[in-house]
């Protein structure tokens, strides 16, 4: 194939060089999927329109997401056993991120640990936390963050329990992988990325194996996390974690507007309307469907991004249109990094950035900051 042009054309690459169940991981939804389709498809039900004899010179994507200056207003999401799609994949996309003047989010559930990704980079990256069973495994993730000079902390709101996704059910899905035929075939019949991960270390959950009570193998960790998920997290919970981590909080997972207005009360920095990709609660509306009605609950009393179904730079400039201050992408650049490991990031993050500078030039702006709802056929 010919340079990807499109997120799509990155997808197609990863599902040739990824194993099925870890590409499987990435690309499905819970249950039917219909929340995941959702995401992606009422991004196109939202029209632009298209503005003539007006000055596209000088044009600029920069903004700031809670206070911090990015060249686009796009983060990497937190994406679990992203280093199962490539080689050190967190590493490799952090760097890219870096290198392209947003934010990296890291899982609590990736590949590469912490202190992994904080060798690979110069600057700080944002950490995802996950609200677990055992409190003190908590703190030292958060003091790990700490020390590894995090910027922001992405707390995690919809995970309380796991969503049923058939797709990792039917794969036998786990981080190694384990060594069935199936599994082995799937391997066998992808050699370049067996090639990349028979030179790193790193093929099992980092920030877990070594630093959670008695997890010292993929038994004990599949015990330890099917365990420690803790259903009893509430609103009360937050202030004790802003209290011990002490910076920027961002909440994850908000989908309802008094959910919304429960989250200001919290005196977090940002909150993400976001579904997490339409793999917990299938049925639920679409992220972006959300989003103006959460903009509309809180006002400006918190700063508002959006996570889900964002495939393109169009879906960013919609996204901003409707109120979000950022967007987080998680299969995009996923699909990069599965095709063509950081050179992939990098490209899914021009393909986007190309694409929002375009169609907003033809929308008649100049200034990612001045982009409003005017740009929305049939909303003034």
């Amino acid at each position: 194939m010919a340079t990807p042009l499109t997120i799509a054309d990155l997808k197609k690459l990863a599902r040739r060089r990824v194993p099925k169940m870890f590409f499987d991981y990435a690309d499905s939804g819970a249950w039917t999927e219909s929340t995941y389709a959702a995401n992606e498809s009422d991004f196109s039900q939202i029209k632009l329109r298209q503005r003539v004899m007006v000055d596209m010179t000088n044009r600029t994507l920069e903004t700031t997401m809670i206070g911090q200056k990015v060249s686009m207003p796009v983060a990497l999401a937190p994406t679990g056993l992203t280093g199962m799609q490539h080689a050190d994949g967190e590493m490799l996309a952090a760097r890219a991120a870096e290198e392209f003047g947003v934010p990296f989010t890291l899982s609590t559930m990736s590949i590469c640990s912490i202190e992994d990704v904080a060798s690979a980079t110069t600057r700080p990256f944002w950490f995802q936390l996950y609200v677990m069973r055992d409190k003190d495994f908590v703190l030292n993730l958060i003091n790990r963050a700490k020390a590894a000079g995090c910027s922001a902390l992405v707390l995690t709101a919809d995970l309380q329990i796991l969503g049923q996704r058939h797709k990792d059910l039917r794969n036998g899905l786990s981080a190694p992988p384990k060594f069935t035929p199936k599994h082995v075939w799937q391997m066998a019949t992808r050699p370049l990325w067996c090639l990349d991960m028979l030179q790193t270390k790193r093929r099992n959950f980092g920030n877990i194996v070594g630093h959670a009570k008695n997890v010292t193998n993929i038994a004990s960790l599949a015990a330890w996390t099917h365990e420690q998920f803790d259903p009893r997290l509430s609103w009360a919970d937050v202030a004790w974690i802003k209290e011990q981590w002490g910076g920027p909080l961002i909440i994850k997972g908000i989908l309802d507007p008094e959910d919304a207005k429960a989250a200001v009360d919290t005196g977090a920095d940002a909150i993400v309307v976001s579904n997490h990709g339409g793999r917990q609660l299938d049925g639920a509306p679409s992220s972006i469907s959300m989003l103006p009605k959460i903009v509309d609950a809180v006002g400006d009393r918190i700063e508002v991004h959006l996570d889900g179904g964002i495939r393109s730079g169009q879906d960013v400039l919609k996204a901003v249109a409707l109120g979000a201050k950022g967007t987080y992408i998680g299969r995009p650049f996923l699909y990069g990094l599965g095709a063509m490991g950081k050179e992939g990031v990098s490209l899914a993050l021009g393909i986007i950035r190309k694409e929002m500078d375009i169609t907003m030039a033809l929308c008649g702006k100049r200034d990612i900051n001045d982009v409003n709802s005017s740009i929305i056929d049939g909303r003034q």
